[in-house]
């Protein structure tokens, strides 16, 4: 039978700096941290070669690499360089390949063999609102046949988590709001507050961390996590005690938790715009993470 305890994900050490763009880029934001088949650790990330910040202008991913997860990486290089916004990259790996999606809407696909060499093809989302896929996705392996895609919108003007399920990486079915914001929540901008989602499965529950930011420094790096035995529901959130209340509450711009096939050590990232307060200007920063019961 499969473990199954109510555990709380807390930072346990400092953050040390783990990739910082000298070349390609000013600074690197919402990421991805993937493991190569050859077991070099990989980060890709938006970023543009101005200083100060402009979306508009992040027209390509930052793409740093190492031997090992716990150095500075040295590598770097530009990669998805379409002359389009490219932003927040969700990567998985199946069969000796690389799968991204990337936003903003409407969400792109590509695929590589080595993680620096790209092909885009078409993406179908079938059934989304049309506000429910704006950015930010992220892929998580469901079973041998399944892929599960998170990304952020809009519903009814608050921010939410929509849910896809795909079986082969181009047609991704809306399968509901995986997480809502309710009309009583603190944060309201436009684009919804909620950013960057990240799930992961341990000892029989599914996690969710998200940013829940308006874009200020005063909460810029504030990650909200939440837990469901459900893939597809994590509730919704009021801040108030109206709805599903977060297990915890961690420092953290669009973090990823990795565990690290090695030695099973869990590692938690950060990331940003300079100017934000990120531990390391400019860097993704990592630090480890422990896992503890709910008292």
């Amino acid at each position: 039978m499969e473990t199954k305890r109510k555990l709380i994900p807390i930072q346990d050490g400092p953050w040390s700096q783990l990739f910082k763009p000298e070349k390609t880029g000013s600074y690197i934001n919402d990421n991805s941290l993937i493991q190569a088949s050859d077991g070099s650790w990989h980060v890709i990330g938006i970023t543009r070669l101005s200083e100060g910040i402009d979306p508009e202008d992040e027209r390509y991913f930052a793409h740093g690499w190492g031997d090992n997860i716990l150095d500075s990486f040295s590598h770097e290089e530009k990669v998805i360089d379409h002359g389009i916004k490219a932003w927040a990259p969700g990567i998985i790996a199946h069969k000796g390949r690389y799968f991204m999606l990337y936003g903003p809407s409407p969400t792109k696909l590509a695929v590589s063999g080595d993680l620096h060499h790209w092909i885009n093809h078409e993406v179908e989302l079938v059934g989304a609102p049309l506000e429910a896929c704006h950015r930010d996705h992220m892929i998580m392996k469901l079973n041998e046949d399944t892929w599960l895609m998170y990304a952020v919108g809009v519903k009814d003007g608050r921010g939410c988590v929509s849910v896809f399920v795909s079986n082969d990486f181009i047609q991704w079915r809306f399968v509901q709001y995986a997480l809502v914001t309710l009309p009583a929540a603190p944060l309201r901008p436009a684009w919804g507050a909620v950013e960057s989602p990240f799930v992961l499965k341990h000892e029989g529950y599914y996690y969710l961390f998200i940013t829940y930011t308006d874009g200020r420094k005063e909460n810029y790096h504030d990650t909200l996590v939440f837990r469901s035995t459900n893939p597809y529901d994590f509730g919704s959130y009021d801040g108030a005690g109206g709805g599903t209340e977060p297990i915890a509450r961690m420092f953290g711009h669009a973090s990823e938790v990795i565990q690290n096939p090695e030695d099973g050590a869990w590692y938690i990232t950060t990331c940003g715009w300079r100017g934000m307060g990120t531990p390391h200007e400019g860097a993704v920063s990592i630090a480890r993470l422990v896992w503890k019961e709910a008292e």
